[in-house]
């Protein structure tokens, strides 16, 4: 009995190589995957290199320097972006030059699709946490108060992936532009005990406590 059922399991997997042979499948997929691969290789030249770009226009002296250097970083992250678009590291990449050259808007969309679910896969949470900061900053900086909700809400994800006591201060500053001012002051404190030195928590809490002290006054 046992060798009936051997033998046929040996028939059934002869025959299914054979039929993948035929078809030049194996084949197909050992080129296909050697292909993604190169692809791959060429967009993380991309990306580094406008990593590189970046990083000058940085530290350009002058502001037209920065901007062209900017620019010239954005084109190769697209360039990785068409060679792996669910790759988030590029679109961050893109992100970052396009809001050095005052593109706000723009660089808020490259965040919303490295945040989206078919990019962010390829994130640590870590760097989820850092790219929902930045798209929060973003957000912060057009001041529109649909914008500031949405902030609020990266931001409190970003905290619960650790992004430390400037994603606290930042979402106390939002708190802030809605005039919460209890939840503020509590991620104000929040931000302090993780980062004491924090010299703009301190200062937003100081003027909180002025502020009470004039109206028990």
């Amino acid at each position: 009995m046992w060798f009936d059922i051997s033998l046929q399991a040996l028939i059934m997997v002869v025959t299914v190589f054979m039929f993948l042979a035929m078809h030049n499948i194996p084949q197909k997929a050992l080129s296909k995957l050697r292909f993604r691969s190169r692809k791959g290789l060429r967009a993380k030249q991309h990306f580094v290199r406008g990593a590189q770009l970046l990083a000058q226009a940085r530290s350009a002296p002058s502001r037209s320097a920065a901007s062209s250097l900017a620019q010239d970083a954005a084109a190769e992250a697209d360039k990785a972006i068409l060679l792996d678009p669910r790759d988030a590291a590029s679109h961050i990449l893109k992100a970052l030059a396009l809001d050095l050259q005052g593109f706000k808007t723009s660089a808020l969309d490259s965040l919303d699709v490295a945040l989206s679910p078919l990019a962010a896969k390829s994130l640590t949470d870590r760097e989820r946490g850092d790219a929902l900061f930045r798209r929060a900053e973003l957000k912060f900086a057009l001041s529109r108060r649909g914008r500031v909700d949405s902030a609020i809400d990266d931001l409190t994800q970003a905290v619960k992936l650790n992004c430390g006591a400037k994603a606290l201060l930042l979402l106390g500053q939002c708190y802030e532009a809605k005039r919460s001012k209890e939840e503020a002051a509590k991620a104000y404190e929040e931000a302090l005990e993780m980062e004491p030195t924090l010299a703009a928590a301190r200062e937003a809490l100081d003027r909180r406590s002025y502020t009470l002290s004039l109206q028990s006054g």
